[in-house]
């Protein structure tokens, strides 16, 4: 269920905390959590999988995204812990909607076209263009 959103960016619906050797295994050296805690019944603790994470050797970050929206205090949360994982990321939340917007949004911030982003969002079976009048204020090209 990983999607490669680019070299450096994975997106995946909700892992467990059995999922993350696996995921370190595949080459991954850090997970960022879009999900908040209590979101659904049954669902990891955030705490739960940062542990696994740890234990792994990953680095770990939470940036949760509700149905309130994105913001930017999140976006450049995303964009720190891409540039500091030093390696490929794997983001998740619920169906992996949210970490596919929060990783366009980051890359929109540090001046990526949108038309690529949307494009790249295509190719791993996500609809990006609701974004785009976002996408395109925060890349400059608007």
């Amino acid at each position: 269920m990983i999607r490669k959103m680019d070299d450096s960016v994975s997106v995946a619906p909700q892992i467990t905390p059995e999922d993350v050797a696996d995921i370190a295994a595949a080459g991954f050296v850090a997970i960022v959590n879009n999900r908040p805690d209590g979101e659904d019944p049954g669902q990891p603790e955030g705490a739960a999988v940062r542990a696994a994470a740890e234990a792994a050797g990953l680095a770990y970050t939470e940036i949760p995204v509700t149905q309130a929206g994105f913001s930017h205090p999140q976006i450049d949360a995303m964009v720190q812990a891409l540039e500091e994982a030093g390696g490929p990321v794997l983001a998740f939340c619920r169906s992996g909607t949210r970490s596919c917007n929060l990783w366009a949004l980051a890359q929109a911030k540090q001046g990526r076209d949108p038309d690529v982003l949307i494009a790249k969002g295509r190719e791993a079976g996500y609809d990006l263009n609701g974004l785009r009048p976002l996408l395109e204020a925060l890349s400059g090209k608007a």
